[in-house]
């Protein structure tokens, strides 16, 4: 097993606080984040050392199209990513900066990331890597149940359940406006990463529905390889991942018009489907499963 991210990079991570400015608490007031560029810096000298030469984008039409969407016809965009390392959105945007047509670079200018707010919240050193991204942080469903699950009073419960309601809702707000700037707002729809031993981290969250209610056209986005792996010993210490070299390959699907996609997809449903709104999001996870095959094969 190789080094983790704090023994390959621990002095790199004290020089990277130094010049961290986000927020370590997340309040309604503090959900749009804008990169840091003196933290962005750092991350891409890291990610230079690791991504192999090789890396590079696959569907390169696809992503173009995709921008054009946005930029030439004024529809509103949304990327649907998979999730396996915290390097995933550093990638993307490396990637379209790296193939180095004025279209691809002003691309990675436009991603908005959608993130839970454990990257401000739970260590300095998370919050300073994550910072080089601008981001809507928002209180995923998976923390909050976590809260209601500690032997805790009801009334810290509801004042969570509050806190809760109000990050959201600005976050929603915040993402409306994104979207009317022009900006691509990238999502993770498993919301966490993923884990080979706990197969329900690729299932799709089902709120991702909503996210097809709301925008016109969705590029789905599959990742091959991975330069940040998870210790399986420390999986929730976002520090001890594994520091793996590895070529990156990203893969766009063709342009998805969002509410043709999620029309089609219930309408195929029986009556009596209980959750169909899970039915949606577990279709786009098969797709990103099946695009992420294909491309393992020719890994292989």
């Amino acid at each position: 097993m190789g080094n983790s991210l704090r023994e390959k990079y621990g002095s790199f991570f004290k020089e990277l606080m130094s010049v961290s400015q986000a927020a370590a608490k997340i309040d309604e007031s503090k959900v749009y984040e804008e990169a840091n560029p003196k933290s962005r810096a750092y991350m891409d000298t890291m990610l230079n050392q690791i991504m192999k030469p090789d890396s590079g984008l696959k569907g390169i039409e696809n992503f173009k199209a995709f921008y054009d969407s946005v930029v030439n016809e004024g529809k509103t965009g949304l990327i649907l990513m998979e999730h396996y390392a915290n390097t995933d959105l550093p990638t993307i945007i490396a990637l379209l900066n790296k193939h180095g047509e004025e279209w691809s670079k002003d691309f990675a200018n436009r991603i908005v990331a959608v993130a839970g707010m454990k990257l401000n919240e739970e260590n300095p050193a998370v919050r300073a890597f994550a910072e080089g991204f601008t981001r809507v942080v928002i209180y995923p469903t998976r923390s909050l149940d976590a809260v209601n699950a500690k032997e805790i009073s009801e009334e810290e419960k509801q004042e969570e359940e509050k806190r809760a309601r109000k990050i959201n809702f600005a976050a929603m707000r915040a993402m409306d406006e994104c979207k009317k700037r022009g900006q691509i707002i990238l999502v993770f729809p498993s919301g966490t990463r993923f884990r080979p031993d706990r197969p329900e981290t690729k299932r799709g969250l089902r709120e991702i529905d909503s996210y097809l209610r709301l925008f016109d056209n969705m590029l789905l986005v599959s990742i091959n390889g991975n330069c940040l792996r998870i210790d399986p010993a420390n999986p929730n210490d976002m520090l001890a991942d594994i520091v793996v070299e590895d070529t990156l390959i990203l893969t766009a699907s063709p342009v998805i018009p969002c509410k043709k996609f999620r029309q089609g997809i219930l309408d195929a449903l029986p009556a009596d489907e209980p959750d169909p709104k899970q039915k949606t999001v577990d279709r786009v996870m098969e797709i990103l499963e099946e695009m992420h095959d294909a491309e393992e094969k020719n890994r292989a």
